[in-house]
C-alpha cells in the first residue's frame, strides 16, 4: 500500500523530511478496523513527531493523526462498525499514522462520520474535537447548558485547529460569554465567524485588550499555544479561583504564581486514554458520535482552512511548513491517493 513517512529527523525543507514509499498491509486485531483512508488532516502533532521522534534504525515512522475513511474490515471482537460503514477518528499516538492507503485502529476511539459532511471536510474535525471537548467539559469542568452562570473563557490561538473548534463548542453548548485572541484581521474575522463574543489581539498586552473590551477577569483561560509567554498576563487576567487549560509544551512553566488566586492548572492531553488504555476509553467513540451528531444538527461546522490536495509526500511537506510558519487559520486537509 501507498503510505508516507520518515526515516530520520530533517527540517521540513529537505526533500528527505517526508517520503512516499511502500507498506505491506495491516492486518486488524481483535478490536480493531481496518480502514480505507480517504482523506486525513495535519496537527501540530505531526510536526512535533517528525522533528523529535527518531524512527528505529532503517524503518519508517508513519504520521497522520486525523483520519477520515471507510471501514474495509474489522477484528473478530468489533461490535460498534461493519465493513461499510463511514468513519473518522485521531488515532493512536503508540501505532503507526494514519498517512497511508490502509490504517488499523481501535474501534473505541472512532466514530461514525457526519453524514452531511465530505471526507475532506470531516477529516478537520476528530483530534480538535476531542481535545477541545475534553479541556472544555472534562478540564475545566464547563456544564453544558445555556445558563448564564457569570462565568467566562479566553482562549489564546483561538484561529487554530483547537481554538476553532473550542470557541464553537463553547459559544453552541454552554453559558460562557466566550473571549478569542487572534494576531491578524483574517484570522480575527474567521473567529468572529465562529461565534466568539469578543476578539484580542494577542500581540499586544492582554490586560489592555481585555479594558478595551469592557472586560476585567475571566473565570477560565484555555492556552493553546505559548503558554509559557503568556503566564504572568494569564494569571492576572484570571479572577481569583479561576481554572487555567493547556495543551501546548512549554519549556518552563512556574506554577508558584497560581498560589495567591488559588488558581487551579490543568492540561489536556487527547492521546492519554488511547496510550494508556484508560478503563474510559470508550468515552472517545461516544464523543466523535455526539459531534457527529452536533454537525448534522447545524450546531457545529468543519474547520477546514485549506485544502492541499492529494496525500502525498511533495503536499504532506507543504502542510508542515504552513504549521510550523505559525499561519495555519483552521484546518489543512488532505484527500485521495494518486
Amino acid at each position: 500500500m501507498k503510505a508516507v513517512a520518515y526515516f530520520h529527523n530533517l527540517p521540513i525543507d529537505n526533500p528527505d523530511s517526508l517520503q512516499d514509499i511502500l507498506l505491506p498491509e495491516p492486518q486488524p486485531g481483535p478490536r480493531d478496523l481496518l480502514v480505507e483512508v480517504r482523506a486525513i488532516s495535519v496537527n501540530p502533532v505531526d510536526t512535533k513527531v517528525r522533528r523529535n521522534a527518531a524512527p528505529e534504525a532503517g524503518q519508517p515512522k508513519v504520521l497522520g493523526w486525523d483520519v477520515a475513511g471507510v471501514v474495509k474490515a474489522v477484528g473478530s471482537e468489533v461490535t460498534l462498525f461493519q465493513p461499510g460503514d463511514r468513519v473518522f477518528y485521531a488515532g493512536d499516538l503508540t501505532r503507526p499514522g494514519g498517512n497511508a492507503e490502509l490504517h488499523r485502529v481501535d474501534e473505541r476511539i472512532v466514530g461514525h462520520m457526519p453524514n452531511s459532511l465530505d471526507f475532506a471536510q470531516a477529516a478537520a474535525l476528530p483530534l480538535t474535537s476531542i481535545t477541545a471537548w475534553e479541556l472544555l467539559f472534562e478540564r475545566l469542568q464547563i456544564a453544558e447548558g445555556k445558563a448564564d452562570l457569570g462565568q467566562s473563557l479566553l482562549v489564546v490561538g483561538a484561529a487554530g485547529g483547537v481554538g476553532s473548534i473550542l470557541v464553537q463548542l463553547a459559544r453552541q453548548l454552554t453559558g460562557l460569554t466566550v473571549i478569542g485572541t487572534a494576531s491578524r484581521p483574517e484570522t480575527q474575522a474567521w473567529v468572529r465567524e465562529l461565534g466568539a463574543h469578543h476578539v484580542l489581539d494577542h500581540s499586544k498586552p492582554l490586560a489592555e485588550e481585555l479594558r478595551r473590551a469592557g472586560l476585567t477577569q475571566v473565570t477560565h483561560v484555555a492556552s493553546l499555544t505559548q503558554t509559557d509567554q503568556h503566564l504572568d498576563q494569564l494569571v492576572e487576567a484570571l479572577a481569583p479561583q479561576g481554572r487555567l487549560g493547556l495543551i501546548d509544551d512549554p519549556a518552563a512553566l512556574d506554577v508558584a504564581k497560581l498560589k495567591r488566586k488559588s488558581l487551579s492548572l490543568h492540561w489536556e492531553f487527547m492521546y492519554t486514554r488511547s496510550m494508556f488504555q484508560t478503563p474510559d476509553i470508550l468515552e472517545q467513540h461516544r464523543l466523535l458520535e455526539r459531534v457527529s451528531q452536533l454537525i448534522d444538527a447545524g450546531t457545529l461546522k468543519t474547520t477546514v482552512g485549506e485544502h492541499f490536495g492529494t496525500i502525498n509526500a511533495a503536499n504532506l511537506r507543504r502542510a508542515h511548513a504552513l504549521l510550523e510558519s505559525g499561519k495555519a487559520k483552521g484546518k489543512i486537509v488532505l484527500e485521495g491517493f494518486a
